[in-house]
């Protein structure tokens, strides 16, 4: 695998800079999106999903304050839903995203960065 590695991030989580830690470390080069400051389209959240082989609500960050204001647990929503509801509200998505050509890993873990390397 030759394609370069892209992350979307927020450079203020903790995981998010281990896991840019661990691609400096290793030499690794990668583009680093925070998708703070360039909001993901529709479109590009569900390709994301697409490649990270999970449903959308299996990206949704369920300690976060807004997902219990919300009631997200308790709620019937469809993949487009939760996908538009991530896009308008990046908190509530789970971080980092790794992606390599067409592969993509939640990467809150090394073992799981270190998959795509």
């Amino acid at each position: 695998m030759s394609e370069r590695i892209r992350v979307y991030q927020k450079p203020t989580c903790s995981k998010c800079r281990a896991n840019a830690g661990l691609l400096n470390e290793c030499s690794v080069e990668f583009d680093a999106v925070n998708y703070y400051d360039v909001p993901l389209t529709v479109e590009e959240l569900r390709g994301l999903v697409d490649k990270l082989g999970l449903a959308p609500r299996e990206l949704l960050r369920k300690d976060e304050p807004l997902y219990r204001e919300l009631q997200l647990g308790q709620r019937e929503l469809s993949d487009d839903e939760i996908i538009t509801l991530m896009v308008e509200n990046p908190d509530l998505m789970q971080r980092p995203i790794v992606v390599r050509g067409d592969k993509a890993v939640l990467a809150a873990r090394r073992k799981t960065s270190k998959a795509l390397l």
